[in-house]
């Protein structure tokens, strides 16, 4: 094994580097948004992304000469760095123009942008400058296509996560593959990411969404993030059913493996309806939005709720619609919100808190555990029994008609205790700080899962800005390992890592 002091460093900081470039572009795109619509903080704007190319530029030219090598080590560094550091630069902007005064809060609102969690700490969000909630909609964007991919062709590379399962498999560099180049593969996906968001941002502005709602909403459903230019989110437009049924299909399809996407475009329509997790996706939330919507429609006080309820198609239509947004807003991990499910009957509550662990597809902008893993965990757990009854059987787990290797099984058990093992000590952590059991509970499945809105004084029509600093930053560590698959951030906490070896 090669000692530490071989990592190549260089390289490291040459792809930090051009990063914070990608940032810094990001920001003076904001700070002509800001431009347009004559904000006044277009300058500060400017200089926010300005000093990040300046950082980004330096970082590139003195490692320019790099060795153009990466082992697993320095991908696992540049992974979890690159997204600290997104999130470090992405708080000048708000600090530059104090539209987020502190620094906490600053860094709490770009890491919930950048690991696409939605969880804010404004309050009125409204009053905040076009520029600034441009911004903060981008961080999610940026995150999301950063989260295709790093899934798509980082993962598997590292042989982290359980992503492994697809190298054979459509979302990678190997199997059924789009592309064999990782670039192509990469280019192609965020092709269809770029295609959906401009295709939405239309369709919600002939809905009758302003066009920078319309913009900044799509920007926040493809990434599953989850940000709104509104104080109450998507129950700005209750009275619009049009404009959330279109923001339901486009967070369908985020939560979605964008593989499949691509090959709906490919017209190679029975590859899709073959996918294991696809069906299952859809089997899922059909089956939650049909629960959901019985106990809205028999048994919830819609009118206890302060965002309003309109019901402009009639109750039946009101119960169907509300219950498919909020479910697909939690299993997709958009955090999206058009109503307060706190409040439709504590059993509800609860069916919503256990969504958060459920998360979207592989390859998909989503958060949370995966589909695909719950997927493998029950089929091994179903043939754990009959290796009980016939020990000597070779019982391999199957999914999409192939065998899945056993060590791939290991890993994505590894994952959920793990994963597990993360959400109590969130909960602990949150209730050492001062946080009540239903708040710290709501609060580390939501950031964990990178979900947004969450229970108790963090619920859907609550924020996260009452948070004991502490508890902010904290917060802010459960959104990026989350966001990371957890081995990602985790192996860099442990001492063999960085031993000499």
């Amino acid at each position: 094994m090669r000692p530490i002091a071989s990592l190549n460093y260089r390289i490291i900081l040459h792809l930090l580097g051009l990063l914070l470039i990608v940032n810094g572009a990001f920001m003076l795109l904001a700070a002509l948004v800001s431009l347009y619509y004559a904000d006044g903080v277009a300058v500060n704007i400017a200089y926010a992304g300005l000093t990040t190319l300046g950082l980004g530029g330096v970082a590139m030219l003195t490692t320019r000469n790099h060795r153009k090598e990466i082992q697993k080590r320095e991908g696992y560094i540049i992974v979890t760095f690159g997204w600290i550091t997104m999130a470090l630069a992405g708080t000048l902007p708000y600090l530059f123009t104090g539209a987020i005064p502190g620094f906490a809060n600053a860094f709490f609102e770009t890491m919930s942008g950048h690991t696409t969690t939605g969880a804010s700490i404004l309050s009125d969000i409204e009053s905040l400058p076009k520029g600034i909630l441009f911004w903060r909609s981008i961080t999610h964007w940026i995150g999301g296509m950063g989260i295709i991919v790093l899934a798509i062709a980082i993962l598997p590379l590292l042989g982290i996560g359980g992503m492994q399962l697809f190298t054979a498999e459509a979302p990678g560099p190997g199997g059924d593959k789009l592309h064999p180049r990782i670039t192509d593969t990469a280019k192609r996906l965020w092709l269809i990411y770029v295609g959906y968001t401009v295709a939405e941002t239309i369709l919600l502005k002939v809905a009758g969404m302003g066009l920078f709602d319309a913009v900044n909403h799509s920007l926040s459903t493809l990434s599953t993030g989850g940000f709104s230019t509104k104080n109450a989110s998507v129950a700005y437009w209750n009275d619009t059913p049009l404009i959330q049924y279109i923001i339901i299909i486009f967070m369908f399809l985020a939560g979605t493996n964008f593989v499949l996407s691509y090959f709906a475009f490919k017209r190679r329509f029975k590859r899709i309806f073959q996918d294991d997790e696809f069906k299952w996706y859809l089997a899922f939330i059909a089956l939650f939005t049909i629960i959901a919507t019985l106990i809205i429609y028999f048994q919830a006080d819609v009118s206890a709720s302060t965002i309003a309820h309109p019901m402009v198609l009639g109750p039946l239509e009101s119960a169907v619609r509300h219950g498919l947004f909020q479910v697909l807003a939690i299993v997709t991990t958009t955090g999206f919100v058009s109503a307060d499910y706190t409040l439709w009957t504590p059993f509800l509550t609860i069916f919503f808190f256990g969504l958060m662990f459920l998360g979207g597809s592989a390859g998909s902008t989503a958060g949370g555990i995966k589909i695909v893993r719950h997927l493998i965990m029950i089929k091994n757990g179903i043939l754990e029994f009959k290796r009980t009854l016939h020990p000597n059987a070779i019982l391999p787990v199957r999914y999409n008609n192939r065998s899945v290797q056993q060590p791939i099984v290991y890993n994505i058990l590894g994952f959920f205790i793990l994963y597990m093992l993360s959400f109590i000590m969130g909960v602990l952590v949150f209730s050492w700080l001062g946080l009540d059991y239903k708040t710290a509970l709501g609060g580390a499945a939501s950031t964990l899962g990178n979900v947004g809105p969450a229970l108790g004084d963090l619920g859907p029509v609550n924020n996260y800005g009452a948070l004991p600093t502490a508890a902010k930053w904290w917060a802010s560590f459960l959104m990026l390992i989350g966001r990371l698959e957890l081995f990602t951030v985790l192996i860099l906490l442990t001492p063999f890592f960085w031993r000499n070896r």
